[in-house]
C-alpha cells in the first residue's frame, strides 16, 4: 500500500470530487442491481414456480428478502388485474428507467473524475518543476539532464496513461463488485462461497503475470532517460560530432540503446496484453463452474435455490465479470505505471542541503565587507579550497587569477550559496550567510558568466529577467550602459525581437553585453564576474570590457580573469594555486614580486 501512496497523495486535495464520484458509482451500481433483482420474482410468477401474492407484506427494513416480497406482491397485483402481458410491459419499462438512472449516475461518476484525472497530472508536473528549481547545482552535476527531462515528460505521461486513467476503475469497479456480491450472498450463500473460493485462484494466476511488469517498465523508463541524454548531448555537440566525423559512432550508440529499449517494451506489452484474454478465459471458466455447481443445488434441492434465482444469480455474476476484468486491467496498468512513479519519487524526494534555516532572516543592506574566514571545500575526496582567508571591502574590486582548476570559480560559487562551505564561514557585514534567507542573499548579487546564459525570448524579457513590472525606459537605459542598444535597435522588432535558443542569433560579444545589461538592470551592490571576456575576440573584448567597467562602478566586485590586462586596475589581485591564495596585491606589486603572477604576466605579453 505504501508504494501506491506515492500517487494517491496527489489525490487527497480532490477528496470532495472523489466522494461525489464514489456516491454516484454507488447509486449507479444499486440501480444496475435493481434491474436484475426484479427479474427473479417476475420469472418465478411468470413460469408458475412461485405463487401469486395477494396480501401486501409488511416492510420494516431494507432487508433484501422483504423487498423481494414487496416486489412479488406488486407484480402479482398487475398480473391479477391486467394480465401477464401488461406485467411484462411494466417490467420492461421499469428496467428501462433503472437502466437510464444507472447510466446517468455512471456518467456523473466520470464527470466528477475528470478534474481529478487532469488535476493530478498537472499537480505532479508542477511539483516536479518546483523541485527542479529548488535543488542545488550539485544535484545536476551527478544526474543526466536527459534522465531528468525524461522523468518530467515521459514518466509523467506514463503515470497519466497507466495510473490516472485507471483511477475511475479503482473508484467504480470495487463498488460494483461489492454491491453485487452482497446480492449474491443474499440469494445463495453456498454458491457465493464456492465463487469466493474460485476467484482468488483466478486472481492469483493473473497476479503472477503482473509481478514482472513493474520491474520491466522501470528498466524501460531508465533506458528512455538514457536515450534523451544522448539526444540532448548530440544536439548540443553537433559541431564537434561533425568536425570529428563521429556521426556513425553516435548513431550506433543511439541505435544500440534504442534496440534494447524496444526489446524491453515488446516484452512488457506482451505481458500486459495477456491480462485481458487471460482474465476473460478464467472468467468464462468460473461462470461455467458456477452454472455446474448452481445447477446441482437446484436439481438436488439442497441449497434452497430456485431456477429463477439461479438465472438471476448468473445474471448478477456476469455483471461482476466485466468490473473484475476492468479492475485486473487497471491493476496491470498501475503496476506498469508504478515504475514511473518510483522514478519521479527519486526526484521529488531528492535531498536539498542548501535551504534556509528555520530562524533565517532577510539580510540587511550591504554596508561594510565580505569576509572568507578559514574556508575549505571539497566536492568529493580532495579539497578544492584550503583555508581561504580574504576580506573584500565595500566598493572595492578583487580579482582572482590563476591556472584552471585552482579553485577560482568554486570560491565565487560559495558566496551566493550555490554550494555550502564545509569548513570555515563566509560573512557579509559580520553575519554568516547561512543565517540569512537565500532569496535576500542572492538579491544582493549579480552574475556575469563566461558563457552567457540567455533564454529563448525577446531582448526585453532577457534584460528584465527576474524583475517584476520593469519599465521600458529602465530596460533601454540598462542596454545603453552595457553598449547593447546599438545592435538591439538594428533588429526588426527592436527590444521585442526574439534572440533564439540561448541567444543563437547573436554573436558572442552581443550575448555577453546582453547578460551585462541584465546584471545592470538588477542593480545589485555586489557583482560576480566569471571570466566574462575570455571567450571573445579583441574587438568584442574591448566593447564588453568597457561595459563591465561601467557595470562595476560604485559596486563591490569579485572578478575571475585569465587575461591579466582586464584586472590590472583591480584594488586587490589574489593569485590562486591548488586551492590556496599564494599571492595577493596590486598589479604593479605582483609583477615586481617575481612569483606566479610575474610568470603569468610574462606569458601574456
Amino acid at each position: 500500500m505504501k508504494k501506491f501512496y506515492k500517487i494517491f497523495k496527489f489525490i487527497f486535495p480532490y477528496k470532495k470530487e472523489v466522494a461525489a464520484s464514489v456516491l454516484c458509482n454507488l447509486l449507479g451500481a444499486f440501480f444496475g442491481l435493481f434491474s436484475i433483482a426484479m427479474l427473479i420474482p417476475f420469472l418465478g410468477i411468470l413460469f408458475g414456480s412461485s405463487p401469486l401474492i395477494e396480501t401486501k407484506p409488511e416492510v420494516t427494513s431494507l432487508d433484501i428478502s422483504q423487498l423481494n416480497d414487496l416486489l412479488n406482491y406488486l407484480i402479482s397485483q398487475i398480473i391479477l388485474s391486467k394480465g401477464k402481458s401488461v406485467a411484462l410491459l411494466f417490467i420492461i419499462l421499469l428496467v428501462g428507467v433503472t437502466s437510464l438512472l444507472k447510466n446517468l449516475f455512471v456518467y456523473l461518476g466520470l464527470w466528477f473524475m475528470a478534474p481529478i484525472r487532469i488535476g493530478v497530472v498537472r499537480d505532479i508536473r508542477n511539483a516536479l518543476f518546483k523541485k527542479s528549481l529548488e535543488l542545488p547545482l550539485g544535484y545536476y552535476s551527478d544526474e543526466k539532464k536527459g534522465d531528468i527531462i525524461s522523468k518530467m515528460t515521459n514518466d509523467v505521461k506514463e503515470i497519466e496513461i497507466s495510473i490516472i486513467r485507471s483511477l475511475e476503475m479503482f473508484f467504480k469497479e470495487p463498488i460494483i463488485i461489492a454491491v453485487y456480491l452482497i446480492f449474491l450472498i443474499s440469494v445463495s450463500p453456498q454458491l457465493t462461497l464456492f465463487v469466493l473460493v474460485l476467484l482468488p485462484i483466478a486472481g492469483g494466476l493473473i497476479g503472477r503475470i503482473g509481478k514482472t511488469l513493474r520491474k520491466t517498465s522501470l528498466k524501460g523508463q531508465r533506458r528512455m532517460g538514457t536515450l534523451l541524454s544522448i539526444i540532448e548531448e548530440t544536439l548540443g555537440g553537433l559541431r564537434v560530432i561533425k568536425a570529428f566525423n563521429a556521426e556513425s559512432r553516435m548513431r550506433q550508440r543511439f541505435e544500440s540503446i534504442n534496440s534494447f529499449y524496444t526489446h524491453l517494451m515488446i516484452k512488457m506489452w506482451r505481458r500486459r496484453d495477456l491480462a485481458s484474454p487471460l482474465s476473460e478465459f478464467l472468467g468464462t471458466v468460473v461462470v461455467a463452474l458456477v452454472l455446474w455447481f448452481g445447477g446441482r443445488l437446484v436439481v438436488e434441492g439442497t441449497g434452497n435455490l430456485s431456477p429463477q434465482a439461479l438465472i438471476g444469480y448468473v445474471g448478477a455474476f456476469y455483471m461482476i465479470i466485466n468490473p473484475a476484468k476492468s479492475f485486473s486491467s487497471a491493476y496491470f496498468n498501475v503496476l506498469k505505471g508504478m515504475a514511473s512513479a518510483d522514478r519521479i519519487d527519486t526526484l521529488l524526494n531528492a535531498e536539498n542541503h542548501i535551504v534556509d534555516k528555520l530562524d533565517a532572516a532577510p539580510i540587511k543592506p550591504f554596508e561594510h565587507s565580505i569576509e572568507y574566514r578559514n574556508v575549505s571545500f571539497k566536492y568529493e575526496d580532495d579539497y578544492v579550497l584550503k583555508n581561504i582567508n580574504l576580506t573584500i571591502e565595500k566598493g572595492k574590486t578583487v580579482a582572482l587569477v590563476g591556472q584552471s582548476g585552482s579553485g577560482k570559480s568554486t570560491m565565487v560559487d560559495l558566496l551566493p550559496r550555490f554550494w555550502d562551505v564545509m569548513e570555515g564561514e563566509i560573512l557579509i557585514d559580520g553575519v554568516n550567510i547561512k543565517d540569512v534567507t537565500l532569496a535576500s542573499l542572492r538579491g544582493l548579487m549579480g552574475n556575469v558568466n563566461q558563457e552567457p546564459i540567455l533564454f529563448n525570448d525577446s531582448f526585453y524579457n532577457n534584460i528584465a529577467f527576474g524583475i517584476d513590472n520593469a519599465s521600458e525606459e529602465d530596460v533601454i537605459a540598462a542596454a545603453d550602459i552595457a553598449n547593447a542598444s546599438e545592435f538591439i535597435d538594428a533588429t526588426p522588432n527592436g527590444y521585442y525581437t526574439n534572440i533564439g535558443d540561448r541567444g543563437s542569433k547573436l554573436s558572442g560579444g552581443q550575448r555577453q553585453r546582453l547578460s551585462i545589461a541584465r546584471a545592470i538592470m538588477k542593480n545589485p551592490p555586489i557583482m560576480i564576474l566569471d571570466e566574462a571576456t575570455s571567450a571573445l575576440d579583441t574587438e568584442s573584448e574591448r566593447v564588453v570590457q568597457d561595459a563591465i567597467e561601467k557595470l562595476m562602478q560604485n559596486r563591490t566586485s569579485l572578478v575571475i580573469a585569465h587575461r591579466l590586462s582586464t584586472v590590472k586596475n583591480a584594488d586587490l589581485i589574489c593569485v590562486m594555486h591548488e586551492g590556496e591564495i599564494v599571492e595577493r596585491g596590486k598589479h604593479d606589486e605582483l609583477v615586481q614580486s617575481g612569483g606566479i603572477y610575474t610568470k603569468l604576466h610574462e606569458l601574456q605579453k
